[in-house]
């Protein structure tokens, strides 16, 4: 995400990164640069030339740390106005003293409302019983989008009945079955249109008036561009939007339009969509955001994405494997499926510090066939060869081969990386302690 954005950014620091000192030509020369940047990530002009005065008054302002080169300096300066920019510190959905709270999802046709319903339901299932209810009687086949999307997460639905003739009569018949069913969160997914027009502004306040949301969720397609923004200002004009969820942010190169909406309308932006999965949806946080746009990371999604894979059991097992220094192929197993639960390793690798620096991560070609491909050799193999793969010569190999629909050339490769695993383990466990280095949760380094 922010790939433009990001790689203009990261070429203004490195060449700072050969200055001594700062001198006043050099941040000139610098915040045009960013400026050019932003304006290119496609960030609002008048936003883009606000940003760059604050950052400028903050540099001058700054006193010079021989110890911080120049690059760092305003690297420094331009996280923490970034990071102002989207918001600081992320908020969460409001909740409703008295339940159920109810959360009215509005925007346009295609921007992704119906799957963000589902998202955000999932996201809160596990402290709440959430239902998502199906507004949208316009387009086609938009109820039943909903409905399938909510089995599939196992999701409560509710959809129109026989009587009901608009979106007004489902929202009222959903109220009394939420009652009934003790479901705490309903969630509403309304009629969009190609553009705001005052039919579909009609009805959003007749929701309004009849169901008093507890939060009102404008849904922005990142990709949108600079239209984003009149979009934003409409619906918040109407409507009183209480927060933003951005769309599409791993497929748009740029999206500086849909951040510089919080800009535009005051909102905070409470989520946004990584991915077409329903667990494929970030709570919103402006500083680990900004920390990614510059290239720093995120450590702590990193971390929480890992505990978010790893059962208690796993981490227990994994800390033994890593105390005894020896893994088994039962050990690797799990580390695949860990790994495949945490979702496209190309996001993984995003929120490693320095990974758009390091042409081998930044030009790496993760291909997620491979590790289906490891899994298959590795449930190929019998309980004792999983234990103890040096038992497993040339006729071992050619049936696991053919039991895993790979080539004898495959499950080669898979032993050797296996084998260097285990030998990188070992000079890992010989290291003075504080000096190694290892995955947040405890993974050893995997080979892609």
């Amino acid at each position: 995400m922010f790939e433009t954005l990001k790689e203009r950014l990261e070429g203004v620091f490195k060449r700072l990164g050969n200055r001594g000192k700062l001198t006043e030509d050099d941040i000139s020369q610098a915040l045009r640069d960013v400026r050019r940047a932003l304006l290119e990530g496609d960030v609002n002009y008048k936003i883009a030339k606000s940003f760059v005065a604050g950052v400028r008054e903050k540099l001058l302002e700054k006193r010079v740390i021989d110890s911080v080169t120049p690059g760092q300096q305003v690297m420094a300066v331009v996280y923490e106005e970034l990071t102002a920019l989207m918001g600081g510190r992320g908020e969460r959905l409001q909740v409703s003293p008295k339940p159920p709270s109810r959360y009215l999802f509005v925007g346009l046709q295609g921007s992704g409302k119906t799957t963000s319903c589902v998202k955000v339901a999932k996201n809160i299932a596990r402290g709440h019983k959430p239902l998502v209810v199906a507004c949208d009687l316009r387009r086609p086949a938009a109820v039943k989008q909903l409905e399938v999307l909510a089995g599939q997460e196992r999701i409560g639905f509710f959809g129109p009945g026989e009587k009901d003739a608009d979106a007004l009569s489902v929202a009222r018949s959903s109220i009394d079955y939420a009652a009934e069913r003790l479901h705490d969160v309903v969630i509403y997914d309304t009629a969009g249109r190609l553009q705001v027009d005052e039919e579909l502004m009609g009805e959003l306040e007749s929701l309004k008036t009849l169901l008093k949301p507890t939060e009102i969720l404008l849904v922005l397609d990142a990709m949108t561009g600079q239209e984003a923004l009149n979009v934003a200002s409409a619906f918040h004009e109407r409507l009183g939007v209480t927060g933003l969820v951005l769309t599409k942010m791993d497929g748009d190169a740029r999206g500086g339009a849909a951040l510089s909406a919080l800009a535009v309308t005051g909102v905070p932006v409470k989520f946004a969509g990584v991915g077409e999965r329903p667990g494929d949806l970030e709570e919103f946080d402006a500083s680990r955001m900004a920390q990614r746009i510059l290239g720093m990371g995120d450590v702590q999604g990193l971390a929480e994405k890992v505990r978010e894979a790893s059962e208690q059991g796993d981490m227990e097992r994994m800390a033994k494997t890593l105390q005894k220094k020896k893994m088994t192929m039962e050990d690797l197993l799990q580390q695949i499926r860990q790994v495949k639960k945490m979702g496209p390793l190309e996001k993984v690798l995003e929120m490693l510090p320095g990974a758009g620096q390091m042409k081998q991560l930044k030009n790496a070609q993760v291909d997620p066939k491979r590790l289906a491909r490891t899994e298959a050799v590795i449930l190929s193999m019998t309980p004792a060869e999983r234990r103890n793969p040096q038992i497993i010569k040339g006729s071992r190999r050619r049936r696991i081969a053919n039991g895993s629909g790979t080539s004898v050339q495959m499950v080669n490769q898979v032993l050797k990386q296996f084998q260097q695993m285990n030998m990188l383990m070992k000079r890992m466990g010989k290291m003075k302690k504080g000096k190694g280095v290892s995955m947040p949760g405890g993974f050893p380094p995997f080979p892609m």
